[in-house]
């Protein structure tokens, strides 16, 4: 889990640090080493803001509230029980892991800027219940800490100790962004991010991951919250519970590139000193003219390079962390498929079950009383008109739409029945399904979208990149594996919707129009594919419009029109069904 010094460029972050730590020491004043105190206090806060912020996309801007309980924390046991900061410093990260689960709740069911609306009165509440409570908390003037010298109590007359703090914290809070960036969570909040519905339907509880992501940053930026009033030797709530401060720390971030490991510390490291030497030059000429340097450097890279400076130029500011462990593709052998079972024929034995399906949407009756059997090893197909209710259908039996009466059942992975309530439930009983439009991770390659499918089942990247690299084989993606989703063509789009759902090793593959805008190149590759796909034992259902498709896969059809179904049997009886003539033709088109 520590950076491959096998590679050249894991040398050059090392120095890149050391070097960061080194200028001040050269240097040897008070301002510059107070710079640099800052400097790594605002880049491990930007940091852990960016784990909820940037790797899950909750655009959190009341992230001050758990720098204020550490600081807080901290300073009430030192002052009431002579307790040592160090330990305050723990005290506060539970006690905001804590308040962190309790907002996240509610919060992180809203979307947008609701959300971050919310973080804000969050944040003002509770700055207004520390001013309340002035008999504990000193109200809105604030308490100091005990001037006790030493490294128990983290005061110190040579500020170099602080800057040793400092650098400390930053070192650590990185490491333990880095480690959640490489493991299956730092994946999955990356999916989440993007695409919620597609992450779900990997097997990612979107909710629970989005929470422990939330905490793991409430933790963090407590930890550093307390060192840095501690510090400053006093805390009020006017600075403790700041949505300036908030703001700042969001602010470097999407400055340096959201999302990405090094954009905190690029943000950081190129706006702060700009902002402090404004500060300590011009303080004479304008008091608050570095907030104008702020703003001005916000407003010039969201209207040049919107994605940040290690998001736009990665290959240039961010390389020398983009090449640390498990972000390029590790040397790990191909599996090949010839180990899945071949030759699977279709048996009498029910999978998947879905009786009296009936469902409303407002005034429109989409789904009218539907009942499906899928046998093992078999591809069963779902053809209608457009407007018909399939994808309705599809969306009930994956668990992305309950319906309002009727049941559905599979047999989970452990051989019994099971009923699933949310998507998540159904991809780990067996079921995974692709959409209509396709859902790629368009930021992440094509290996890394494959490996989110794999990793429902294991939590070691290795184990994950080996099944990501099966699975590649079985769907003829080995050659993109390092392309960016966003640079697929639309068959490897298609391809890539499959092959990230078969990573998850499904019992039951639903596949919803997986060919459609293909050309008859990629449609023969298509069919081939699933071929491939039922010969390793996974039962099909399949909406298409593609007849050549439906009747060279399919071993039985069943036709839904008006929501409901007008009829069922093998891919002969249903073509030539005068019913469904009429329902594709119309009645004068089938007399004419």
């Amino acid at each position: 889990m520590f950076p491959d010094f096998r590679n050249p460029k894991a040398y050059v972050s090392l120095a890149v640090l050391v070097l960061a730590f080194l200028v001040p020491l050269a240097l040897d004043t008070a301002f510059w080493t107070n710079l640099f105190v800052l400097i790594f206090v605002f880049a491990a806060l930007s940091i852990a803001w960016n784990i909820v912020g940037g790797f899950a996309g909750q655009l959190s801007l009341g992230h001050a509230v758990f720098y204020g309980i550490g600081g807080y924390t901290a300073t009430l046991l030192t002052q009431a029980y002579g307790i040592s900061p160090w330990i305050g410093m723990l005290a506060g990260a539970v006690i905001s892991g804590v308040v962190a689960v309790i907002i996240s709740y509610p919060t992180l069911r809203l979307k947008g800027p609701f959300f971050a609306l919310a973080t804000i009165a969050i944040l003002e509440v509770v700055r207004l219940l520390v001013i309340h409570e002035e008999s504990w908390t000193g109200g809105s003037s604030g308490i100091s800490l005990p001037l006790n010298i030493g490294w128990e109590w983290m005061i110190f007359r040579n500020k170099t100790n602080y800057l040793i703090i400092a650098f400390g914290l930053f070192l650590f809070v990185f490491w333990a962004s880095w480690l959640i960036r490489k493991s299956r969570l730092g994946h999955y909040l990356l999916a989440i991010r993007e695409r919620e519905d597609a992450a779900q339907a990997v097997g990612v509880n979107t909710a629970s991951k989005k929470t422990q992501a939330a905490v793991l940053s409430a933790m963090l930026t407590s930890i550093v919250g307390t060192f840095h009033i501690t510090y400053l030797t006093f805390v009020d709530p006017q600075s403790a519970f700041s949505l300036e401060l908030s703001i700042q720390i969001a602010m470097f971030a999407l400055i340096g590139g959201m999302g990405t490991l090094a954009g905190p510390i690029a943000g950081t490291f190129l706006v702060l000193p700009i902002a402090e030497l404004a500060r300590a030059w011009l303080s004479g000429v304008s008091n608050g003219l570095h907030g104008l340097i702020y703003g001005v450097v916000l407003v010039v890279v969201v209207l040049t390079i919107p994605q940040g400076l290690v998001g736009s130029f990665g290959a240039r500011v961010g390389r020398w962390v983009s090449r640390l462990p498990y972000l390029g593709r590790a040397p790990v052998a191909p599996v090949r498929a010839g180990r899945l079972a071949q030759g699977c024929a279709r048996q009498e034995t029910p999978v998947l079950e879905a009786r009296n399906l009936f469902k409303n949407f407002g005034g429109l009756r989409a789904t009218n009383d539907v009942s499906l059997t899928l046998f093992e090893n078999e591809i069963l197909g779902i053809i209608g008109p457009n407007g018909a209710g399939k994808t309705t259908v599809f969306n009930q039996l994956s668990g992305f739409i309950r319906p309002d009466q009727g049941t559905i059942r599979l047999r989970a992975r452990s051989g019994q029945w099971a009923s699933c309530n949310a998507p998540y439930e159904y991809a780990h009983q067996g079921l995974s399904r692709t959409f209509q439009t396709a859902l790629p991770f368009t930021s992440l390659t094509v290996l890394e979208n494959i490996m989110l499918g794999a990793f429902i089942n294991t939590t070691d990247r290795h184990e994950a990149e080996a099944v990501a690299l099966e699975v590649a084989d079985l769907t003829d993606l080995t050659e993109l594996l390092g392309v960016e989703a966003r640079n697929l063509t639309v068959g490897g789009v298609k391809r890539l919707e499959v092959a990230r759902a078969l990573a998850t090793r499904p019992k039951i593959l639903l596949l919803d129009e997986v060919m459609a805008g293909l050309n008859p190149t990629d449609i023969d590759r298509a069919i081939a594919m699933i071929r491939r796909v039922r010969e390793s034992g996974v039962s099909v259902v399949m909406i298409e419009h593609m007849m050549q498709a439906v009747m060279a896969l399919s071993d039985r059809i069943i036709v839904i029109s008006e929501g409901q179904v007008l009829t069922s049997g093998s891919p002969r009886e249903v073509v030539e069904n005068p019913q469904v003539i009429e329902a594709y033709l119309g009645r004068e088109q089938q007399h004419a």
